[in-house]
């Protein structure tokens, strides 16, 4: 489909601030890297409702009719997106809660902290696995509809989440020998889970035109590829990446999103790499951006089916997708009895 940039960034920030509050919140609870001081904790809870906070407003950018958004939240009983969208707000007020009880009582262990921190790390996850569903739960969308979507937006939201952390406590000088393993740890599952994504997508689709029709008997035959002006859907959910352009953004997921992170962290875990340390971050926030992009370019709509194009992954864009013609055409199915 053609990427929004509105959902690229929330997805990717939102999920990264959610990662990080729950990280945040099981570091203090059980002192993994020793705990983080309260004024510590208090940036690191800023740093995650301000990312929580990029993310939920770029997402209006993508509204249609903004005035009309607030229904997005009565449908909560039937609708991932609903649900989201309440348990996005749901996390504020527990998390801002948190933020103002220990900047101002100074303390970082307490059965009050223990309660509002671990709600809202908790009301985090339960945002990001209704953020994946949104997609996987779409059967019209190949590439969508799997259980690694959700999979892999908690696999990479705790790994930027946990590379926040690792870079914090590294550049303030703490014992960061545990965090940053986590860090590695989790950054390494993302790959791997990024990769099965990427080979499940390009093994060749069990939907074809024939089982798209239900004539599964006989052979069908496309006599004419449609709209030659196309359609809504053909527009919007059919691949705007050549292949060549894929594999190469796919490559600098890799690199950028998990190899240098993973360099930077490692090698602090030998030799300290004091202020270094927060571009392991940076470098996660930009290599997962390019494969939000990806999540959205490589996604393709079954309807594109009935324009000719082929049950694979990354194929030929269809001749009316790039060039408008005079007239528009219709659909036209030819069925061979077998």
């Amino acid at each position: 489909m053609k990427p929004s940039l509105a959902v690229i960034f929330l997805t990717l920030f939102s999920g990264s601030g959610f990662g990080l509050a729950a990280l945040l919140a099981l570091d203090n609870d059980f002192r993994i890297s020793g705990g983080f001081g309260p004024l510590m904790t208090a940036i690191l809870m800023v740093c995650a409702l301000a990312l929580v906070t990029a993310g939920m407003i770029s997402s209006t950018a993508h509204l249609a009719n903004p005035k009309n958004a607030w229904r997005a939240f009565t449908r909560w009983r039937s609708s991932w997106l609903s649900r989201e969208g309440v348990l996005a707000v749901l996390f504020y007020p527990f998390a801002v809660a948190d933020l103002g009880w220990v900047y101002f009582s100074d303390k970082t262990h307490s059965l009050v902290v223990l309660f509002l921190s671990n709600t809202a790390a908790l009301i985090g996850l339960a945002t990001i696995f209704s953020q994946g569903m949104i997609y996987a739960c779409l059967r019209t969308i190949r590439q969508w509809h799997t259980p690694l979507v959700p999979a892999n937006f908690y696999a990479l939201g705790l790994a930027v989440g946990a590379s926040i952390l690792a870079a914090a406590r590294i550049a303030t000088g703490g014992p960061d020998g545990a965090i940053a393993s986590i860090a590695v740890g989790l950054l390494l599952i993302a790959a791997v889970l990024k990769a099965i994504y990427y080979f499940w997508i390009g093994k060749p689709s069990g939907t074809t035109i024939q089982t798209a029709t239900g004539f599964n008997r006989g052979t069908v035959r496309l006599l004419d590829q449609g709209h030659t002006f196309g359609t809504f859907l053909t527009r919007e959910f059919s691949n705007c990446v050549t292949r060549a352009a894929a594999y190469r953004l796919r490559i600098a997921v890799f690199v950028v999103g998990f190899a240098g992170p993973l360099a930077l962290l490692t090698l602090n875990l030998e030799h300290s790499i004091g202020s270094w340390a927060v571009v392991a971050p940076v470098l996660a926030l930009l290599g997962i951006g390019v494969e939000r992009f990806l999540f959205f370019a490589e996604a393709q709509h079954v309807v594109n089916l009935y324009h000719g194009r082929m049950p694979a992954s990354l194929p030929k864009m269809p001749e009316f997708m790039r060039r408008k013609a005079p007239a528009a055409t219709p659909l036209v199915v030819h069925y061979d009895k077998g």
